[in-house]
């Protein structure tokens, strides 16, 4: 599928709720993104290294269990076109998340103009990425900052049916909120569903004004079988 294909499937999401989803929630959810042949035609590309710049361990350096690879340039065109054309639609929430977090950053209409002002401050490698877990895998609660800039919000697309494919894994997001203790949400996820959520830090309308709130996120523990994500990440790594 071309760029220009999935950005017009992009731009059909329901945009307006999946704003103030991420407005009171922190995430939004687009059931049935990629098709199931999409998801096993991305899923099979893990095991083509070429495609790929980096493999992490994650028991190696305490992240959790399993591993996960990240793409090297040229991305695959599916994998592109929701970078840039999902890019295009979140910069506004991301630009008035900016505004009333009282930030001067504000982050340019394309994709393409961001990673200028990536490259600008030498964060290079591109972060999308396919993380594979199996039987006893996790993933640790964390953020994904990859140096000084970091665009608010990233998604993830789970390649693998649940009950079917694998089972335990859920997605878990917590958000810290000051003075008080963490809330956990457990999101629900078919195969071919996306989730966008927050990276870091989120506004939260309060009594007084806005506040802000950390965010982290992780993957539950498998239980059985084999589970495959596609992380879409828009910040580039230094």
């Amino acid at each position: 599928m071309t760029p220009d294909a999935i950005a017009e499937r992009v731009a059909a999401l329901p945009w307006a709720g999946l704003r103030e989803e991420l407005d009171t929630r922190g995430f939004a959810c687009s059931a049935q993104l990629l098709s199931a042949a999409e998801c096993r035609d991305v899923a099979a590309l893990y095991a083509d290294t070429a495609r790929f710049r980096s493999r992490i361990v994650m028991e190696r350096h305490n992240f959790g269990r399993g591993e996960y690879q990240y793409f090297a340039e040229p991305l695959p065109e599916l994998v592109l076109g929701l970078r840039e054309s999902l890019y295009t639609e979140l910069a506004p929430v991301a630009n008035a998340w900016s505004e009333r977090l009282k930030s001067e950053r504000r982050f340019p209409p394309t994709l393409a103009e961001f990673r200028e002002d990536c490259c600008a401050v030498a964060q290079l490698r591109p972060t999308p990425l396919l993380l594979r877990y199996g039987p006893g895998d996790f993933n640790c609660l964390h953020q994904d900052v990859y140096g000084e800039l970091v665009f608010p919000i990233q998604l993830a697309v789970l390649l693998s049916e649940p009950g079917e494919e694998f089972t335990g894994g859920e997605f878990v997001l917590t958000e810290q909120r000051p003075r008080m203790q963490s809330r956990v949400d457990v999101v629900p996820l078919r195969r071919g569903d996306a989730v966008m959520f927050a990276v870091r830090d989120r506004p939260v309308a309060g009594k007084r004004g806005d506040y802000r709130v950390k965010m982290r996120h992780g993957v539950s523990r498998i239980l059985s079988g084999s589970r495959l994500t596609l992380g879409v990440i828009f910040h580039d790594a230094a």
